[in-house]
């Protein structure tokens, strides 16, 4: 297999694991909505809920994730090169997090299913958009890094900037949902 076709494939995998992590931050805001509700309609809606969450990490998140590791390190494994390519560095930091935060996305499905969840809405809309932060990190990595124009102290400082403008985003929606 050339190096394109495992780099579409990367994309491919990437893109589908993504779309799960999103699909997946929203199942549990809702899922922390729906305990808001009347008993009965509460535990219907939690209940749908959580199947649902599984599913997505299941079949979804968890094949996406290893589709999108497994081609990224045949692609290594066909340029090592890359290797010693600072942004390589950066963007398998990144990556490591992100498997981080997708597995810990299984926890707080359990601690759902078990009633032992304790994260607040608002916290649980600020996870939704941790791999929004992932992605935008890893894309800037990627494409400034290949073109040499990667500045590591823009990059920390832009990431950072995006975080406190998700952060404040997402208070004032939850400020005017309030009003």
């Amino acid at each position: 297999m050339d190096i394109l076709t495992l780099k579409a494939l990367h994309v491919i995998g990437f893109v589908a694991w993504f779309t799960g992590l999103y699909y997946l931050g929203r199942l549990f805001v809702y899922h922390a909505e729906a305990g808001q509700k009347p008993a009965n309609e509460r535990d219907i809606l939690q209940k749908q809920y959580q199947h649902m969450m599984k599913r997505v990490y299941k079949i979804l998140c968890n094949p996406a994730m290893m589709l999108t590791w497994t081609f990224g390190i045949a692609m290594l494994a066909l340029n090592p090169s890359y290797f010693k390519m600072g942004w390589l560095h950066i963007k398998l930091t990144l990556l490591v997090l992100l498997l981080v935060y997708h597995v810990y996305s299984k926890s707080m499905i359990r601690k759902m299913e078990s009633g032992k969840s304790t994260m607040s809405d608002l916290r649980l809309r600020l996870y939704n958009e941790v791999p929004t932060w992932f992605l935008a990190g890893i894309v800037f990595t990627v494409v400034l890094g290949k073109a040499e124009l990667l500045n590591y102290a823009y990059l920390g400082g832009g990431l950072i900037v995006f975080a406190a403008l998700l952060y404040f985003g997402i208070r004032a929606s939850q400020g005017k949902k309030a009003a």
